[in-house]
């Protein structure tokens, strides 16, 4: 290459080298601002929930004067958030264990065998996976519910949710496809039967899955709040956290609105779900998984 070529390439190569870093520089500050975005609301209910009520309903500074640890203590016990905490765990925990079962055999049995209405089911799949009617269905829910006797039980709400597992279903379907056919027929041969081949071969290698699955259900079912209010509203004792929540604007034992309880019941009701993220993380950096190795 000649001498006279060597200043004008140098120039683009600093001129790529700007504008790479350039675009780089953008896309830190855009990662950044909405990193901020979703912090702020966490920040604001973590400071809030620190203050006294009187602090927060005449807007003080952004900062609590003195740290209310006791607004932690008296939500859980004068709110009685731990009845409500103890309701959304066995409603949320019931209903991961639950939908992971009902989808993960749905999913073997259609990825594995040929039956008549296989097409069928799994187009009604996609109907209650896109064609939401949300609130509409509540009451004919609430109907037969009532009609076999469980419209005061928690297990009511357990059901509806589990049957709802259409998304839970083709998230693990693509799971099952990534599985090699060749292990259930090998597993046959050598005298297993379907279930032993699902429990001991199929799901180990569909962990991530069920793990990347169960986070999205823990999370759907903690989060319920219409159908639980509609299914509590006769018996207050069976009321999940986020109808109890709610119910602290209007203030509880005669009180007036306590607003900084909300916050702290807010803050209470968030632990659970970054434990649950905690164990399934791993799930998600395994996305790619369900391969078989050697």
């Amino acid at each position: 290459m000649s001498t006279k070529h060597l200043p004008l390439t140098r120039q683009r190569v600093v001129s790529s080298r700007f504008k790479k870093s350039f675009g780089f520089i953008l896309l830190g500050a855009f990662l950044l601002l909405m990193a901020l975005l979703m912090v702020y609301p966490i920040v604001m209910a973590v400071l809030g929930s620190l203050k006294t009520n009187a602090e927060i309903n005449l807007g003080g500074g952004l900062l609590p004067k003195s740290l209310q640890w006791s607004n932690y203590k008296d939500a859980w016990e004068g709110a009685n958030f731990s009845r409500f905490t103890w309701n959304s765990l066995l409603i949320s925990v019931t209903t991961t264990i639950g939908t992971l079962l009902v989808a993960s055999f749905a999913g073997y049995a259609v990825d594995r065998f040929r039956f008549p209405g296989k097409r069928l089911y799994v187009l009604l799949q996609s109907a209650t996976l896109f064609i939401s009617i949300g609130a509409v269905v509540l009451r004919p829910q609430f109907d037969l519910m009532m009609a076999i006797g469980l419209n005061k039980s928690l297990l009511a709400i357990i059901l509806i949710l589990v049957a709802g597992h259409a998304q839970t279903f083709f998230i693990l379907i693509g799971f099952f496809r990534s599985i090699p056919k060749d292990l259930d027929e090998a597993a046959l041969i050598d005298g297993c039967g379907y279930f032993r081949v699902f429990f001991r071969i199929i799901l180990p290698l569909l962990s991530p899955g069920i793990g990347v699955a169960g986070l999205f259900v823990f999370r759907a079912a903690w989060n319920e709040y219409i159908m639980p209010l509609v299914f509590t509203m006769s018996t207050p004792s069976l009321q999940p956290l986020t109808v109890g929540l709610a119910n602290l604007r209007y203030g509880f034992a005669g009180a007036a609105q306590q607003t900084n309880l909300m916050m702290a019941g807010a803050c209470l009701s968030i632990l659970p779900i970054l434990i649950v993220y905690i164990f399934t993380n791993r799930s998600f950096m395994q996305m790619s998984a369900g391969s078989v190795k050697g």
